[in-house]
């Protein structure tokens, strides 16, 4: 019988998107999610075999949870839809600012997967995250612009699909302009300028 396992593996998934999502996948280390996950290299080898699998436990981790962050933003009908787009905005800006304290950007696990294109062909299982993610997300967006132009916080001749791929557009600008050192509200200006075309 196997010695239990000695640590969380939420907590090491977590810790592995973290660095998955400042550095990618060919610029993060096993030593480095180590030393971010507090486990020893054995541990995290005889739990996730490899880095591939790693990272795509950590993509299907951070899909997750920030999927959910954004969907309760975005469907929150107790505020228009506008405000909705910029309280996304906002929750971007925020981690950003919050990282850029600590010396670095934020990041996304979904921008540097879609950044690096070898990933998608070296697992389709990363490839149909991706894809999904993409899908549920700009569904939601363009829910949440349906709502403003029904509230009146929206234009009405903007199309809810180009208006999502729009906003999609604006929020990953903002995670690879912020790896350019660009501070939080400076981000958060241009992100709001490029929305303009949106909110009425």
């Amino acid at each position: 019988m196997g010695r239990p396992r000695m640590f969380d593996e939420v907590k090491v998934l977590d810790a592995a998107a973290g660095e998955f999502r400042v550095r990618g996948f060919a610029g993060t280390s096993t030593e480095q999610v180590c030393e971010a996950a507090g486990v020893r290299r054995s541990s995290l080898y005889n739990t996730f075999v490899s880095k591939d699998e790693l990272y795509v436990r950590a993509l299907e981790r951070y899909v997750e949870v920030t999927g959910a962050r954004q969907a309760a933003i975005l469907t929150d009908q107790g505020v228009r839809g506008a405000e909705r787009l910029r309280r996304l905005v906002d929750v971007v800006v925020a981690e950003e600012h919050d990282a850029a304290a600590r010396g670095h950007a934020a990041g996304c696990m979904v921008v540097h997967g879609f950044m690096d294109p070898g990933l998608r062909e070296r697992d389709e299982r990363v490839a149909r995250l991706l894809d999904r993610d993409l899908r549920e997300r700009r569904a939601l967006v363009g829910e949440a612009i349906r709502a403003g132009q029904l509230d009146g916080s929206i234009f009405p001749g903007v199309d809810p699909d180009d208006g999502a791929l729009l906003v999609s557009t604006v929020i990953s600008g903002l995670r690879v302009t912020a790896q350019a050192g660009t501070d939080p509200e400076t981000l958060r200006r241009i992100a709001l300028a490029g929305l303009h075309a949106l909110l009425g």
